[in-house]
Formats: structure tokens, sequence, C-alpha cells
């Protein structure tokens, strides 16, 4: 694939996770798509980096006057929902996080646990409501995913809070900047320090 089309790629991609709320990966995928290119394995994408700067520069372009406030009322969900669950050490992910997101983004929050099923017996304790799934963890093992509905008087909305449940060693490797030095995930003093001084 050439350099060229990668950028448009990433580029497409970047505005249906602005505009529509996707995912890097479907984003990505449907981006290829829409463009004609028949492959999409994943080698043939754009990283996640570059979707990532074509995320901001849209949001620099389009969306300067509305994102800042949608993402602070996103953070503010979040640092409820961490305070509430400090016990299974709660750390902040995705879009939240990194300071892309926008109201039809999703709060990512990682609780890393001794016992992965003692995050869901403190929910079932605190007499939430949540909906329970898997996805694939940090070693390709299931992992449970709890999601739970959250509202949001800023945004004068629901906002969707998935919990994925970790084991508590995996926080270790978790916690390393990425190549472009960047952290992926981040505890309720980092966020609060976001927080204060917006990213």
């Amino acid at each position: 694939m050439s350099s060229e089309l990668t950028a448009e790629i990433a580029a497409s991609a970047a505005r249906l996770v602005v505009e529509e709320g996707l995912e890097y990966g479907p984003a990505k995928r449907r981006a290829a798509r829409d463009l004609g290119k028949r492959s999409t394995r994943a080698a043939a994408l754009p990283d996640n980096t570059a979707v990532e700067d074509e995320v901001r520069a849209y949001l620099a372009l389009f969306c300067a006057d509305s994102q800042p406030g949608e993402l602070a009322a996103l953070r503010e969900v979040a640092a409820a929902w961490m305070g509430r669950l400090a016990q299974f050490r709660p750390h902040l992910t995705g879009a939240v996080w990194r300071g892309t997101a926008t109201r039809l983004s999703s709060v990512h929050i990682e609780l890393y646990c001794d016992d992965p099923k003692s995050a869901e017996m403190g929910m079932l304790d605190r007499g939430i409501d949540f909906d329970i799934g898997s996805q694939p963890g940090p070693r390709n093992l299931p992992v449970d995913v709890l999601r739970v509905s959250s509202p949001s008087r800023a945004l004068g909305e629901e906002v969707t809070v998935f919990l994925t449940v970790l084991d508590h060693d995996d926080l270790r490797g978790g916690l390393k900047p990425d190549a472009s030095g960047r952290t992926q995930r981040g505890d309720l003093p980092a966020l609060r320090q976001r927080m204060e001084n917006p990213t």
C-alpha cells in the first residue's frame, strides 16, 4: 500500500472516529472499504498513532469550540467512577485519557484485581446495574468487561462506561509509554492532573 493511500485511510478513519464515535480498528477497516481498498489486513492499514494524529488535527480544525467541554464532562464521569471503584486500582485509558474524546466516546476504565470476580461482586454489593461481556486480554485470554450507563449532567445524556477487569500483575507493564512517548493509561491522581491542565 502506498504511503499516500495509508495517509488517506488514516484521515478518513479519523473522521469516522470523531463524527460517529467508532473505535480505531473498525474505523480503519471501514475507511479502507469506503476508499475501495479490498485488503483490510492489519499490516496494510495505518497504525493507531497515525490515526490519532489525524483525529487531533480534525478536532483542532472542526471541533475546537465544542470538544474541550465534552472531554471535560467525560473526564468528570471517569473520575467519579474511579473514585467509586478505588479499591480495584482503576486506570483510565482510551480517548478520554488521551484527550481526543467527544460526546460520542465511551469511557474505558481498567480495573486491576487480585481476584477477577471481585469487581463484579463489588458492583453487585453496591447495587450497580451492569451488563457483562468479554474481550481478549493482555495474554490473548478472555477477560470480563462490565458495561454501565452513567448520566452526565454537563452533556445532558447517558455515557457508556466500560470496566475491563484485569489481573493485578498486568498493571506493571501497562504503565509503559508507547513508541511516541505517550502514556496509555493513568490512575485517578494522574487524571486529576490532566483535568487541571487539559491536553
